[in-house]
C-alpha cells in the first residue's frame, strides 16, 4: 500500500476474524498497529513485532431485571470496559485513523466517543431473523410471541453500534442479505480469505492415530467431520446417523470427527450428558464403533493433514455463519459434501464443486460420502474444481487482501 495508517483491530477473542490482517499489516513498514481483546484470550496470541495488545476485562452478569435485557447489559458492560482501555491507548498517544471491530458483543458501542475523528469498520457477522434463518429452522413450528419479542431485542447491541459505523463488511451475500437495508446498504461482502499456499493437496500427507497406531494417507477411505463442538447446529446427529449406513457399503471406512463437547450456538445438551453420548447412544447397535474416532480439538497443522489424507469431507449446517473449515476443506482439494442451507449454497454447487445433500438425511450423507469413497472420475473433477474456486474466489494473497488494502485506505 502507498500511505502509512494507524489501525486499531478489537475483538473479544483476539485475533478471530482480524488475523490475516493484523499480520498482513503489522508486517509492513510505515503501518501502526494496535489491537485489544479480552485479556484471558489475549493468552493464546502468539505475537508479532510492532503489533501493541491490549487486554481488557468484563464482569458478566448472570440475570437482569428483564429476561431479554442480560445479553444487552453485558454488551453494555463489554463495552464499557473496551471504551476505558482505548481511553488509556489514546493518552499514550495512538489514535488511529481506522477501528475494526466485530458488532456482536458490544465493544463498538462506545468507541466514537473516544476517538472521534477515526473510521469505524464494522464486523457484521450475523443478524436474527425468524424466517430463513438459523431461528425455527429445526422445529418447524409457529414460534410464540415472546421468542419473536426475544429474537428481536438480540440485534440491539449491533444495531446500536453499527449507527456509528462507516462502513461493514461480511463474509457472504446470504449474511449480508440478513441485515435490515438501512444497514445491508453500507455493507461489503469481504471474505477474510483462505491461504490456499498452506491449505492445498498433499499427497505425502500422513494422519496417524494416536489409540490405534494407524497411519492415514490419501487414497484411504476416509471420511472427516470437523466443528469446533459437536452439536446440533452443525448436523451433528444427521452425520452420526449416517455413519452406519454408510459403513454397510464402505465397512473399512475410517471416521474421523473434531470438535469438543462444550455448549455450541445453540441449545445446551441436557444436563449430565452431551450431544456425543446422546447420539453414539442411538447408532451403538448399528455402527461399527472401532472404526469412529473423536479427536476433540486439534491444532491448525493437524486439521490440514486431515483435509489433505480426507477421501469425504462433511460439513453440515443451520443456515447460520459460514465455517471456515469448508473453504479449508476445498483449498485442500476435499470432496466436500455440504447441506443444501444458506450460505453453503453459495459457494457449493452441486455436481460442480461438491456434493450437496438435505440437511436432515442421513440417508442423502450416506450416499454421497459412498459416492465418495468410490471414486470415480467425476468425482475427481469435483475436487479440483473445488480447489479452483477457492483459489479464484477466496484466496488470502490474490483476492481478499488486496480488497482489504483498498477499503481500508479509501476509509483512512
Amino acid at each position: 500500500m502507498g500511505d502509512s495508517m494507524r489501525l486499531l483491530f478489537i475483538h473479544q477473542n483476539f485475533p478471530g476474524q482480524y488475523r490475516h490482517l493484523v499480520h498482513h499489516f503489522g508486517s509492513q513498514k510505515g503501518h501502526e498497529i494496535a489491537c485489544v481483546g479480552e485479556s484471558q484470550n489475549l493468552l493464546r496470541w502468539e505475537g508479532l513485532p510492532g503489533v501493541r495488545v491490549h487486554g481488557y476485562s468484563v464482569q458478566e452478569k448472570k440475570d437482569a431485571g428483564h429476561p431479554y435485557a442480560l445479553g444487552f447489559e453485558n454488551s453494555l458492560r463489554r463495552g464499557q470496559a473496551v471504551a476505558v482501555t482505548c481511553t488509556e491507548i489514546k493518552k499514550s498517544g495512538f489514535v488511529p485513523d481506522v477501528i475494526c471491530v466485530h458488532s456482536g458483543w458490544g465493544e463498538g458501542l462506545f468507541l466514537k466517543d473516544v476517538f472521534p475523528d477515526a473510521k469505524i469498520l464494522m464486523y457484521c457477522e450475523f443478524y436474527y431473523n425468524a424466517e430463513g434463518s438459523d431461528f425455527n429452522f429445526e422445529r418447524k413450528k409457529r414460534p410464540t410471541l415472546d421468542e419473536l419479542f426475544f429474537l428481536r431485542t438480540r440485534n440491539a447491541t449491533q444495531c446500536l453500534s453499527f449507527m456509528q459505523a462507516d462502513a461493514g463488511i461480511s463474509p457472504t451475500v446470504w449474511q449480508k442479505s440478513q441485515y435490515p437495508d438501512i444497514i445491508s446498504q453500507k455493507i461489503t461482502v469481504l471474505h477474510e480469505g483462505v491461504d490456499t499456499a498452506r491449505f492445498q493437496p498433499d499427497n505425502k500427507a500422513v494422519i496417524t492415530l494416536s489409540q490405534s497406531g494407524l497411519a492415514l494417507r490419501p487414497g484411504d477411505k476416509v471420511v472427516t467431520f470437523v466443528n469446533r463442538n459437536l452439536e446440533p447446529y452443525r448436523g451433528f446427529r444427521t452425520f452420526l446417523h449416517s455413519i452406519p449406513l454408510l459403513q454397510q457399503k464402505h465397512p473399512d471406512a475410517q471416521i474421523l470427527i473434531v470438535g469438543a463437547d462444550g455448549r455450541g450456538y445453540g441449545a445446551p445438551a441436557p444436563k449430565g450428558t452431551t450431544y456425543r453420548k446422546m447420539y453414539m447412544n442411538e447408532i451403538k447397535e448399528k455402527a461399527d464403533i472401532r472404526k469412529i474416532h473423536f479427536l476433540g480439538h486439534v491444532p491448525h497443522g493437524i486439521l490440514r493433514q486431515l483435509y489433505q489424507v480426507s477421501a469425504a469431507h462433511v460439513y453440515l449446517t443451520f443456515p447460520f455463519v459460514l465455517s471456515w473449515s469448508m473453504l479449508e476443506a476445498m483449498s485442500c482439494q476435499c470432496l466436500v459434501i455440504g447441506s443444501k442451507t444458506p450460505p453453503v449454497q453459495e459457494v457449493l454447487k452441486d455436481g460442480e464443486n461438491g456434493l450437496l445433500v438435505d440437511f436432515f438425511s442421513p440417508e442423502q450423507v450416506a450416499g454421497a460420502v459412498c459416492e465418495a469413497l468410490d471414486g470415480s472420475d467425476r468425482i475427481a473433477g469435483i475436487r479440483e474444481r473445488a480447489r479452483k474456486t477457492i483459489v479464484d474466489k477466496y484466496d488470502l494473497r490474490s483476492v481478499s487482501l488486496p480488497q482489504y488494502d483498498n477499503l481500508l485506505a479509501s476509509l483512512a
